[in-house]
């Protein structure tokens, strides 16, 4: 009698936990972000930023172009022009102005200064939205402002302070504006919405600055800053899930992992070398905005108690 041949039992899918699915999208969104500002760097040489903002602008729009063409009255509903307008307006300054930082800064300095983002968030919470910011909140974006005044002098002789990096600061505040209007306009609009009016106000605010400074790009040149386009658009994404996965507070930390990969970029392929002030400086202000992050989860999760009890 011949015995039967043994089951062979199917394969058991491991079910990974929301925070290793929101750690592994926030790591792609830092590589897709390399590759993205690695691209505006290496193409930087033949084509302003403004053009670049341009092309990136082009090729969200016709990413997004088949959901807003099927109903496109319902994508641009809004009761609050005024504000969608103003956002999508600091956002495209704020790209061209990133855009300039990382074609004329190394990468993992323009990266790092990129982050003041967040410490511009508490005195525009204060300001804007009437958030009550406590001690705390206020001494870590001090701290981490402190951490900016070294890196802005990496020779260690306080020289001055470069357009580049007055460009990146400057286009963190920006950036920070249009975190704030969203803020505000989460309230009543979906995200969508908001994705759609940005894609599509950029496309039309770029156009003719990117008409004043225009070239016809090579097919190769071409090729690349529709990819650049590509990838940043994958990027938004990738964030998006990545913080939609997992708790902000666990995310925030793994977020910072594109100066490692900045720094290993612009090392082998533009010889970059990041100055120790640089480094420093760069390790102050990721340490304010952590503790700040955290800050804001501890607050998050001391109201639920309350609610709860």
């Amino acid at each position: 009698m011949v015995d039967p041949p043994l089951a062979v039992a199917a394969p058991r899918r491991v079910a990974l936990s929301p925070n290793v699915r929101g750690a592994l999208w926030m790591l792609l969104s830092a590589v897709t972000f390399t590759a993205m500002t690695t691209l505006i760097k290496f193409l930087g040489k033949d084509y302003p930023a403004s053009l670049q903002a341009f092309y990136r602008q082009a090729a969200g729009l016709l990413v997004l172009a088949p959901w807003i063409l099927r109903h496109p009255v319902r994508a641009f509903a809004t009761t609050r022009p005024g504000i969608l307008i103003f956002r999508a307006g600091a956002g495209t300054i704020g790209m061209i102005m990133s855009f300039y930082a990382f074609q004329k800064m190394p990468l993992a300095e323009a990266n790092a200064l990129s982050f003041t983002r967040a410490l511009w968030l508490v005195p525009l919470a204060a300001f804007v939205l009437r958030e009550k910011v406590g001690p705390h909140r206020i001494g870590a974006a001090i701290v981490g402002f402190l951490g900016v005044v070294l890196m802005l002098h990496p020779d260690g002789k306080g020289g001055a302070i470069g357009v580049p990096q007055l460009c990146m600061l400057a286009a963190s505040l920006l950036f920070s504006f249009t975190v704030v209007g969203m803020k505000a306009l989460t309230r009543d609009h979906p995200p969508s919405t908001l994705l759609y009016w940005s894609a599509a106000l950029g496309f039309l605010f770029t156009l003719p600055l990117a008409l004043l400074s225009w070239r016809w790009p090579t097919p190769g040149d071409l090729a690349l800053l529709c990819l650049m386009g590509a990838i940043a658009t994958v990027n938004q994404a990738c964030y998006i899930k990545g913080m939609q996965a997992a708790d902000a507070a666990a995310m925030a930390p793994i977020d910072y992992t594109r100066l490692v990969f900045s720094a290993t970029a612009g090392f082998f392929l533009f010889g970059e070398v990041p100055g120790g002030l640089t480094l420093l400086g760069a390790a102050v202000v990721i340490a304010s905005t952590l503790y700040i992050t955290w800050r804001e989860h501890m607050i998050v999760m001391r109201m639920r108690t309350e609610e709860v009890a």
